[in-house]
């Protein structure tokens, strides 16, 4: 497939070296001062008197101090390769952009295997071994190496993943590591100098520098973390690979760039370090993650909603619908309701919704201040729980948990109606063989060979009767098309 000039894409800075790429990722405690601080962190790499321009922070000294934590990353693993190209007017359609190539004359998606090497950063985060990386970096890698600072090299055990965030957490068996000192990303100012090391484009240990753009940023597709955008030059290869702020501490993961060309173009985005911290918490604790759920589909306010419901000004987060027995359901939520608060955090545009719940777990308690009928109206409720998202890792392998690594739930009424469809299930999170096959969020299986899927547990019934292959039948928009995996 042929790339398209000026196409404005959002990438993982993960570089695949082969024919094959397989390392875009799909995929808070918004920045409230409580970053987890290192149990062997340092002190600040260099006083800079609380001024924090590019031109007056020291980042030799703080390359010098805190570079050896950081580590280059190499995965090996197997990706699939599109061998029938797409017709020109069909290379813009999204089903086949997403699935990564066109049907072959069978009607199915050429499933080749090939070697595939990845690239990627990380930092060590204690002195036995923990590091802190993305995701998408040791996604559907069979085998996981990290080069240290000195050289030396070690097979990295992925102790979990977590896409929704993009964080993952390795092990390597080693003692008394250099590890990094963690930061507040809390206390960063747009305008702030901040520092990136990692291996763009494999070059180990490669530094740039740069300044904080804007704070709690929200992308299409990734409304649960909260980025720090920043001018720091971070390109393929620099993905999970340390922010630094000017006092030498860790603020961030670097994860994407956006780009009309696939490679820096003045804009990038970091995963705030507490939310990381957070996902690192649990995958360590318990060896997976759970985020809570609230239950409601959300939109931006403008000024022209702001003045149909009354409000002063643009701001919050208006509902369009809510899902039926959700918290938010049990809680009163209505559509047409602008949440203006939530847990006493003020929400300022509709991102800072999602990312405050995500750091939330099921069963804690929340409140929420909204607007309703030109007045406000306090709710309180019980968090439920999300789909687990968290891809497990067993000791040698990185095949999550299941047999195909879905995580699905039944269609609403509304989502049957509007798809126009009697049966099927929503994939809420693919990891695994389904990813790697194509299958994503938001898709919704028809058939498993050939056979109606009706329910989850008619899903599960059937691909629990196949040993090697199955196809599925999947729906993206408008659009439908049998989809082979090779199970785990």
């Amino acid at each position: 497939m042929k790339l398209k000039p000026l196409a404005l894409v959002l990438i993982g800075s993960g570089i695949a070296v082969g024919s094959a790429n397989a390392l875009g990722w799909k995929p808070a405690d918004l920045f409230d001062g409580k970053a987890e601080k290192s149990a062997i962190g340092a002190p600040a790499a260099a006083p800079v008197g609380g001024v924090t321009t590019p031109g007056n922070v020291n980042f030799r000294s703080i390359v010098e101090q805190y570079g050896p934590a950081v580590v280059g990353i190499t995965t090996e693993g197997s990706a699939t390769s599109a061998a029938v190209d797409l017709p020109d007017e069909l290379e813009a359609h999204p089903f086949f952009k997403h699935f990564g190539g066109a049907p072959g004359p069978n009607g199915q998606m050429p499933q080749d295997r090939l070697p595939a090497q990845g690239k990627g950063s990380g930092f060590i985060v204690s002195k036995d071994g923990l590091i802190l990386t993305n995701a998408h970096v040791v996604d559907g890698a069979d085998e996981v190496t990290v080069k240290l600072n000195d050289l030396r090299e070690y097979k990295a055990k992925v102790l979990g993943t977590d896409p929704a965030t993009d964080v993952a957490v390795l092990k390597i068996d080693a003692l008394n590591l250099p590890v990094v000192n963690i930061g507040d990303p809390g206390k960063l100012g747009v305008g702030d100098a901040v520092l990136a090391i990692g291996s763009p484009f494999g070059f180990e240990q490669s530094a740039t520098a740069g300044i904080v753009s804007a704070k709690s940023r929200s992308l299409p597709g990734d409304g649960s973390v909260p980025f720090i955008q920043t001018d720091v030059a971070v390109n393929p290869g620099n993905s999970g690979g340390p922010l630094f702020d000017a006092n030498g501490a860790v603020v961030g993961i670097n994860s994407q760039i956006y780009s009309r060309t696939g490679g820096y173009q003045g804009v990038s985005f970091a995963i705030p370090i507490n939310l990381a911290l957070h996902v690192k918490n649990q995958i360590v604790e318990t060896g997976k993650v759970e985020h809570a759920r609230l239950g409601v589909t959300i939109q931006e306010v403008n000024q022209t909603l702001a003045d149909s419901f009354g409000l002063a000004q643009p701001g919050g987060a208006l509902v369009s619908s809510v899902v039926p027995g959700s918290a938010a359901a049990e809680a009163g939520v209505r559509p047409g309701d602008v949440v203006l608060s939530f847990n006493g955090q003020r929400i300022v545009r509709s991102g800072d919704l999602p990312a405050l719940v995500t750091l939330g777990k099921p069963g804690d308690k929340a409140s929420m201040e909204v607007w309703r009928d030109g007045k406000k109206v306090d709710l309180r409720t019980t968090l439920g729980a999300a789909k687990e998202n968290v891809a497990a890792k067993d000791a040698g392998t990185a095949v999550p948990k299941g047999k195909l690594g879905l995580a699905v739930r039944p269609l609403t009424p509304e989502e049957a109606s509007a798809s126009r469809l009697a049966a099927g299930v929503l994939v809420e999170q693919a990891a695994g063989p389904a990813a790697r096959a194509g299958i994503e969020q938001g898709d919704i299986i028809l058939s498993v060979n050939g056979k109606e899927v009706k329910t989850v547990d008619q899903l599960k019934s059937l691909v629990d009767k196949e040993h090697k292959h199955v196809a599925l039948l999947v729906q993206r928009g408008e659009s439908k098309i049998f989809v082979p995996i090779k199970i785990g």
